[in-house]
């Protein structure tokens, strides 16, 4: 077997993500194309330490992506070559902490009507619950609880699951969405599909579950697919890139010069709740962070200036117009 097919095997194996898998397999051939086509059995920890340093130095990759690219390779040599490195003498990506990109509720306001269509409900979503991109895609209808007004996100980052607040505003026209997912896989069960990807080992445990209403996406893709990992024709959810396509150009339309993405959504989130005097455990659990020192980040933001100070300029100019006389009749 190949080297990449069994890299691929073995991430399935152990119930690694499809995007996870591409990734793997992306920064491995990275490295071997980085290594003149090498097979990475010839090479050792100098060779893992050369391609890292020069994604630092050369690249000027951050150091997420730098760690991303070691988590690969390590997999590669610990679990497919079956050779433990030695420790890594790496140049490391400096990491930076940056503060997030927030939009005012003046900024939504403008956003939201620039954005048309099922993209515009997924946008509400996004900014009304929390959610990330991907949770927001993957979004099932049995975790939409419309009674009690709960979004229920399954599998988040670090393969937690948690609760988040569903805007009730949107209950009526999830509702509608939800029917219109009725109808789409009625109509596809007619035509002998119907069957959608079920997590981890459900697939086997509940071979019938795939045809369930309730495991469909609330958001399927318009158009049935062949599954990457097998030969099973099914509906997917809406392509990820198509939502972020919807929202960068509604952010041009309304005019908003920040940089839009679908996380700064959510960071937008959680930033006005905790304007609106959210306690920030609360908010920690709504997120899904593991650690509170994550969430409190959100304190930097806050539409009260940085750190909560008001600026000398402005007190200086309050108390000089409150000293100017006022003028006659």
């Amino acid at each position: 077997m190949r080297l990449l097919d069994r890299v691929r095997q073995e991430l399935r194996v152990r119930r690694y993500s499809h995007r996870t898998e591409d990734t793997y397999v992306m920064w491995i051939v990275r490295f071997i194309r980085f290594h003149d086509l090498r097979h990475p059995a010839e090479l050792g920890t100098p060779a893992i330490e050369a391609f890292l340093t020069y994604l630092a130095v050369r690249r000027r990759v951050a150091a997420s992506t730098q760690n991303q690219a070691l988590s690969a390779l390590l997999f590669l040599y610990r679990e497919i070559l079956q050779v433990d490195p030695a420790t890594l003498r790496v140049t490391r990506a400096r990491r930076s902490r940056r503060l997030p990109t927030v939009l005012s509720r003046e900024e939504i306001a403008r956003l939201l009507p620039c954005v048309t269509g099922t993209y515009r409900l997924m946008v509400e979503i996004m900014y009304g619950a929390g959610l990330r991109l991907m949770e927001c895609c993957r979004l099932r209808v049995k975790d939409v609880d419309l009674d009690r007004r709960q979004i229920s996100v399954r599998m988040g980052k670090g393969d937690r699951d948690r609760t988040t607040v569903l805007p009730g505003v949107l209950a009526d026209r999830l509702r509608v969405q939800i029917d219109r997912v009725a109808g789409l896989h009625a109509r596809d069960l007619r035509h002998g599909y119907g069957g959608v990807e079920l997590p981890d080992a459900l697939a086997a445990k509940l071979s019938g579950a795939r045809f369930d209403l309730g495991w469909q996406f609330v958001f399927p893709s318009s158009r049935l697919a062949v599954d990457p990992r097998g030969s099973e024709r099914r509906r997917h959810h809406v392509h990820s890139k198509s939502v972020q396509r919807a929202l960068r150009n509604a952010a041009i339309a309304a005019g908003i010069r920040k940089r839009v993405t679908p996380h700064v959504l959510r960071h937008s989130f959680a930033t006005h709740l905790l304007e609106s005097g959210t306690d920030i455990r609360t908010l920690q659990k709504l997120l899904g962070h593991k650690d509170v020192s994550t969430t409190m980040i959100y304190t930097h933001v806050t539409r009260d200036g940085a750190m909560g100070v008001r600026s000398p300029l402005d007190v200086h100019l309050d108390v000089h117009l409150d000293e100017q006389p006022a003028s006659g009749g």
